[in-house]
């Protein structure tokens, strides 16, 4: 076996122990050389074994840290829960805050867009403009999944959803301050292996699969309002449907 796989099994083995915990620093590459007598280019391969498997993040002018994998468990009933609280957590932060974990949906971007595709899954005219939203749910200070969400403009513009800056108690809260109550959504879940990019945003390495969610939200009359698609780490994304209906035979 090549001495850099004899470097990553060790170091594999301290991670899933727990003596190199979530958020720890691995050694610096002149340290493994030393302690494990390797090349720089071994020890540099051993470490991007790791990465690839979605173990550790490589952070520039910070070092390599052990990735959190721990996951976030988003129930189905977290629509119901943010619109129930306070009107400071929206769903993610809910799910996140009643497992302990500390998570945050940040905005990154906010902008006035024409999008084909979009479009036509709202109902709307090819040409129509729709307001576009991109958020990062970020957990204990690391990205688990990114949100684009496009609304009609006169949708955005009566919930708030035009203006840059964080949405506080979730979307469905905003639509339903103003009269624009989402009753039904279509939901679509599958799974795929990532892009490169996508695989450096999330930290997980190329051998991770991302979980990908579509969903379209329609107010009582059936008018699209929302549509929303998550890319997600699929180690750190759990969706739960608890509790559904299932279809009685009479008699």
């Amino acid at each position: 076996m090549p001495k850099y796989r004899d470097i990553a099994d060790a170091l594999r083995q301290q991670i899933e122990q727990g003596a190199l915990p979530p958020g720890a620093k691995l050694p610096h590459t002149e340290d493994l050389m030393s302690q494990y007598d390797a090349s720089k280019h071994t020890a540099r391969a051993a470490v991007d074994v790791l990465a690839q498997e979605g173990l550790v993040v490589v952070k520039r002018r910070y070092g390599t840290v052990v990735r959190d994998r721990r996951a976030v468990r988003i129930p189905l009933s977290r629509y119901k829960g943010a619109l129930e609280s306070d009107g400071q957590h929206g769903p993610f932060e809910a799910a996140c805050a009643a497992q302990g974990l500390s998570g945050e949906m940040k905005t990154i971007a906010v902008d006035r867009v024409r999008d084909l595709d979009a479009s036509a899954a709202l109902g709307l005219t090819p040409g129509d403009d729709l307001v576009w939203r991109h958020r990062e749910a970020h957990v204990e200070g690391q990205v688990v999944q990114f949100q684009d969400a496009w609304y009609p403009i006169d949708v955005a513009e009566a919930a708030g959803l035009d203006r840059p800056g964080k949405v506080r108690g979730g979307v469905y809260r905003a639509l339903a301050a103003a009269g624009l109550d989402a009753c039904e959504a279509d939901e679509r879940v599958s799974a795929r292996m990532p892009t490169r990019e996508e695989a450096r945003l999330l930290g997980t390495g190329a051998n991770i699969p991302v979980i990908a969610v579509q969903r379209i939200s329609r107010s009582s009359s059936g008018r699209p309002l929302e549509l929303l698609r998550v890319l997600a780490a699929a180690d750190r994304m759990e969706l739960t449907y608890e509790a559904l209906p299932l279809p009685r035979r009479d008699g």
